[in-house]
């Protein structure tokens, strides 16, 4: 497999997978967090500096059609400030303005690509009435396959070589991040520095963790998060479990919880992780206290109470104080440690102290030695909130994509390149 650092871009075309999948303003439809944008550069920068030119291709949101709502216009002006050159649009990417503007690209010229997925054909799913029978699915399964074929070869035409640095979609067989590779030679397909400080920072704390290791789970439900957790169990020394999840673990042992959140089909899953991890001698950290609301809302009247005693008319939205000062504990004496997930309703200011204290107890120990990966929405932001993201060790790009790799999973936009 080819390595991007050893590879000489001099007069060569490359079309960059990248995930500038970012938040839009909804009234001005200005770029409001640029963390994504800014990932993507050392492999932009590192082809222009080569003397090479690239071609840039992306989806945004989660378009019907051509829909100007989800058009990658706005990521321009933040891309250009970034590159300290202008950067050049073609508003179709399949359309006559891609193919012409690729072919005339000069060296050292970047040029961007309307939003991929204005195409069904990048995600290839075939859209089909309610009535459908099998054999007209199974039909149109097979027409939009061939389409897609189509769709990511005419991609591919537009360069010489092909780059994946869209790690936040690399866990979807989709045209620009799978499909495309198949029309480019072996030697001429590779990951971008993006994508290899992901995989470097995960097969660490997968394969090569200093103990003791700690894994931190938050995060509304236990099914969500199910696989991750068997697959560490394997692994960590300590478990932490917090977030929504945490009142159906204290359900099923019994504990009341309120109105709390609780998935009532997965109590008998919850004894199972207990059991399983006593099995493999890894400590399994529930909170001890809750912080309750009367109603969900962030003006809600509170309370604290035992995890296992919230009163009936009330819900746990946050941990409280001696779950803290625990959790903090166990996180300060580890070497090794995996965050994803918040401890409450983090997007409420009210229910957001326990995630903040989990994300400066983690910012510490890293202070200390330790190695930390952080992924997952509401973890990332966490970090981010706090101005602590380069206190820890990795911020992951990619939540469902991290969460698939970590589970275990083969990841279509990976496994495309490595050839497994």
């Amino acid at each position: 497999m080819k390595m991007i650092q050893d590879f000489n871009f001099k007069g060569i075309k490359t079309i960059v997978r990248v995930d500038f999948n970012v938040p839009l303003d909804k009234k001005t439809f200005v770029v409001t967090d640029d963390t994504r944008i800014r990932g993507a550069l050392p492999t932009i920068n590192k082809i222009i500096k080569d003397g090479g030119s690239v071609i840039l291709m992306s989806h945004l949101g989660r378009p019907e059609g051509k829909m100007e709502k989800y058009s990658l216009k706005p990521v321009l002006p933040v891309l250009e400030k970034y590159l300290g050159q202008k950067v050049l649009f073609a508003d179709d990417c399949l359309g006559e303005s891609a193919v012409k503007m690729s072919a005339a690209l000069k060296p050292g010229e970047v040029l961007l690509l309307e939003n991929v997925r204005f195409y069904p054909e990048e995600e290839g799913k075939p859209i089909l009435p309610e009535t459908a029978t099998e054999e007209e699915k199974k039909a149109a399964k097979a027409e939009m396959k061939l389409k897609q074929k189509e769709f990511a070869k005419k991609l591919a035409s537009y360069a010489d070589v092909y780059v994946n640095d869209a790690f936040g979609t690399a866990h979807r067989a989709h045209g620009t991040t799978a499909v495309i590779v198949d029309y480019f030679p072996k030697d001429k397909i590779m990951f971008g520095f993006l994508i290899n400080s992901e995989l470097a920072a995960m097969d660490k704390v997968l394969n090569n963790p200093q103990h003791p290791f700690t894994a931190i789970m938050g995060g509304a439900k236990v099914s969500d998060k199910i696989m991750l957790i068997e697959n560490l169990l394997n692994k960590v020394d300590n478990l932490i479990i917090g977030g929504g999840m945490t009142y159906t673990f204290i359900k099923a042992q019994g504990g009341k919880i309120g109105k709390s959140l609780c998935e009532e089909d997965k109590l008998d899953l919850a004894l199972k992780i207990i059991e399983k991890a006593k099995e493999k001698k890894v400590n399994i950290y529930l909170p001890v206290d809750s912080l309750n609301a009367d109603k969900f809302d962030n003006e809600a009247n509170t309370n604290v109470t035992a995890v296992d005693a919230v009163p009936d008319e009330w819900l746990g939205l946050d941990i409280a104080d001696k779950t803290i000062k625990e959790f903090s504990e166990v996180i300060g004496k580890s070497k090794t440690i995996l965050w994803n997930g918040p401890m409450g309703v983090f997007e409420m200011e009210k229910f957001s102290k326990g995630t903040t204290a989990i994300a400066k107890a983690i910012a510490a120990a890293t202070e200390k030695g330790a190695y930390s990966l952080i992924g997952g929405g509401d973890s990332v932001a966490a970090i981010n909130k706090n101005g602590l993201a380069d206190k820890v060790s990795y911020v992951s790009t990619g939540g469902g994509a991290m969460l698939e790799y970590m589970e275990g999973k083969k990841l279509p936009g990976i496994t495309a390149i490595r050839g497994e």
